[in-house]
């Protein structure tokens, strides 16, 4: 808020620094790497810090995966898929049962790049887009309670 000395102190660490809610490593060469958000980590029942973009990012660049988002469900990481119904019909394979075989084989591969405390236990689709904010991330929060199909 506009000249709300408390609201400024709580964005701003006492040496000046802005809270941006990122969360990031540092390498050996001393270069930074954003892993998520703070708002978003889940945290393991193990303890490691899971970021979901990370996971959503290698999701999305996965055959007829338009959009995707990873959620929490009963300590078990779900991937709720978006999947791109255009290019499923364009080619013929728009059925149930091809669904099921992209995304199974989706998972699998996914599986492969993510590390053990990352693996997601399966893929929910979802009929819509996810609804976004006016600079196009997905709304996480409304989606954060959807329960099983």
């Amino acid at each position: 808020d506009y000249k709300n000395e408390e609201a400024t102190r709580e964005v701003f660490t006492e040496d000046g620094w802005l809270k941006t809610g990122d969360l990031g490593t540092i390498d050996a060469n001393g270069f930074i790497y954003i892993r998520g958000r703070s708002k978003t980590m889940i945290l393991s029942s193990n303890g490691q810090n899971i970021f979901p973009e990370e996971i959503e990012s290698k999701l999305n660049n996965m055959p007829f995966v338009l959009e995707s988002l990873i959620i929490e469900r009963n300590k078990k990481l779900v991937a709720l898929v978006y999947p791109d119904y255009e290019s499923l019909d364009s080619l013929g394979l728009n059925t149930p049962e091809n669904l099921k075989t992209v995304m199974d084989e989706n998972l699998k591969n996914l599986n492969k790049l993510v590390g053990n405390y990352e693996q997601v236990s399966k893929i929910q689709l979802y009929p819509t887009e996810f609804e976004k904010t006016p600079k196009k991330s997905i709304k996480r929060f409304l989606y954060n309670s959807i329960t099983e199909e």
